[in-house]
């Protein structure tokens, strides 16, 4: 089963995601990466199953997540992976930037907790219920199938 890398700072909002998660029956397990570079580490490193979404902080230190997502982004084998910021910012810079730099999706963290609660549910369902993921091995999404 494939995992959820989780990018996040703050214990409060990493333990609301978990919970989140585990409320909703979401039994992948997840990856915590606590700055950006943390995370491209993990991304990067080819033991390391490709996860089946990431949700990404914006501000982290070491290396913001624009920064992250710009390097993901960059990376073959990362290239086409699910992306979704999931932010306290309401700069619309930082929307704009976001998308411009490849997001999939840009979700502000709402500050109560049930609303917090329900977003992550809500992103957990689409994400790894609803939506079509990516395949994962060639580095351009297609398989041997497709190939030629």
């Amino acid at each position: 089963m494939r995992p959820i890398l989780l990018v996040e700072d703050n214990q409060d909002d990493i333990d609301l995601t978990l919970m989140a998660l585990a409320d909703e029956q979401i039994v992948n397990p997840v990856e915590v990466a606590r700055d950006g570079v943390e995370a491209l580490v993990y991304l990067e490193n080819e033991a390391n199953e490709l996860p089946l979404v990431v949700l990404l902080d914006l501000k982290l230190p070491r290396m913001s997540g624009h920064e992250v997502l710009t390097r993901i982004r960059a990376n073959p084998r990362t290239r086409i992976l699910p992306v979704v910021i999931l932010t306290s910012s309401t700069e619309e810079r930082d929307l704009h930037t976001s998308y411009s730099n490849g997001a999939n999706a840009y979700v502000r963290k709402p500050v109560d907790f049930d609303r917090f609660h329900d977003v992550v549910r809500q992103l957990g369902l689409f994400w790894l219920v609803i939506n079509e993921n990516p395949p994962v091995g060639d580095p351009r999404g297609m398989g041997a199938a497709h190939a030629g």
